[in-house]
């Protein structure tokens, strides 16, 4: 049985991780680029990526087809595009990643560190109503809390 630090792991193998820097040059080479954001919906509206389309992960394979009550055209049309999945640490867009690759997408990348790597590369985040979200802040929303009986039972 496999944990999901080894399946995402497993992943990488087919997966090229990019850091917040290159999606910078990236996104000023290529202003078609299309930065799918995998969060839930309430993720999303507290910060993302200014331009960013959410497609949270449960939804993701069906919102990549036609004929879903899931489908989300910009992203079924964007196969022959140049996609970057991000999600708060670069874990969840791995397995997007890896899932759009299986879906016959063409140039998939994931960003490494996730949202907390952007605004620690001090790059904008905007809210849901695209106001610019104040990166002191998001230093706290990105802080992880773990409830007690989140953490793994002590032996």
């Amino acid at each position: 049985m496999k944990n999901f630090l080894a399946l995402i792991q497993d992943c990488l193998a087919d997966v090229r991780e990019i850091m917040p820097w290159d999606l910078v040059e990236r996104l000023a080479a290529n202003p078609d680029l299309l930065i799918v954001d995998v969060r839930e919906p309430y993720e999303f509206e507290a910060m993302h990526i200014a331009g960013s389309l959410n497609v949270p992960r449960g939804i993701l394979e069906s919102a990549c087809e036609w004929d879903y009550e899931e489908t989300i055209p910009e992203l079924v049309e964007a196969r022959a595009r140049e996609v970057v999945l991000v999600c708060r640490s670069g874990h969840r867009s791995v397995l997007a990643a890896n899932s759009l690759i299986v879906l016959g997408y063409q140039d998939v990348a994931s960003l490494q560190t996730g949202l907390r790597g952007w605004k620690d590369y001090e790059q904008p985040l905007v809210d849901g109503a695209g106001a610019p979200v104040d990166l002191d802040e998001a230093d706290v929303y990105f802080t992880p809390r773990l409830r007690p009986e989140q953490l793994r039972p002590r032996d």
